[in-house]
């Protein structure tokens, strides 16, 4: 346990961004599992729909900080195949 003022504000502070980070990561799974749902059931139309939400908001967590440019590009190229492939 913390001992110092200090380090007690950084404790509180990494318990908050620890929630906040949970908060976006379920999230991000939440939106790639309903694009690859809608791929597995070969319903083009939803595909499009769920992979325009997952491209916006995985490119927002990037401006979040939550995910780094790269891997944000990388899920939605590959998530982009599956959906092309249609």
């Amino acid at each position: 346990m913390a001992n110092h003022k200090s380090a007690e504000k950084r404790a509180r502070q990494t318990g908050i961004k620890t929630e906040r980070n949970r908060f976006y990561k379920t999230r991000i799974k939440n939106v790639v599992k309903n694009v690859l749902a809608a791929v597995e059931t070969a319903d083009k139309d939803k595909a499009v729909e769920a992979m325009k939400t997952a491209n916006k908001y995985l490119h927002h967590c990037v401006s979040k900080g939550i995910l780094k440019k790269a891997n944000a590009s990388r899920k939605v190229s590959r998530l982009q195949v599956k959906v092309n492939a249609l």
